[in-house]
């Protein structure tokens, strides 16, 4: 099924809007939208074309050669609760660090996002940059307004590395 509202009449879905490393980022028209499944030549199920998941699988798989074990899921469920920091997130086969970790963030680091009242599914990004105070994202469909690119606040209190986001559950590496 396939189900398109676009509230931003200055971007069409489906467009491309931005990009990282040669991945290109899509439009998307509404955090709901739904525009078919893609899969790559080789069958893998990169995701619903233009939500955050699909990007950021896209990314994965194109730039870092890498296949998720478990190929489903809300960007929510990337994030595994019950994972000690620095512990292998066997689902996605990257090491899971906590926001509140000894281990600093990292350029093409995927950052996890509880759900919301207006996003029930949570939301993924890609680690696009990484400076001494902040680190910029690269994001697909952060809402019709929404950009490609956003800024966080990055911290170290006591030898922990922390992102301020009150959503931000933590950050996932291909090590």
């Amino acid at each position: 099924m396939t189900k398109k509202i676009n509230l931003n009449f200055n971007y069409k879905v489906g467009q491309h809007i931005d990009s990282l490393n040669n991945v290109v980022v899509y439009y998307n028209g509404g955090v709901d939208n739904s525009s078919g499944r893609n899969t790559s030549p080789d069958n893998y199920n990169i995701g619903i074309k233009y939500q955050c998941v699909e990007f950021v699988k896209r990314y994965y798989y194109e730039h870092l050669n890498h296949k998720m074990p478990d190929a489903y899921g809300h960007a929510k469920d990337f994030y595994d609760k019950d994972l000690s920091d620095g512990a292998l997130n066997t689902k996605r086969n990257l090491v899971q660090y906590k926001n509140g970790s000894k281990s600093k963030p990292k350029p093409d680091d995927l950052v996890i996002f509880s759900g919301s009242t207006f996003n029930k599914y949570g939301h993924v990004a890609i680690i696009s940059s990484v400076d001494d105070d902040e680190i910029e994202i690269i994001q697909q469909n952060p809402g019709p307004f929404g950009k490609s690119r956003d800024k966080i606040k990055l911290k170290n209190i006591d030898g922990l590395w922390t992102l301020d986001n009150d959503r931000l559950l933590g950050w996932l590496r291909k090590e």
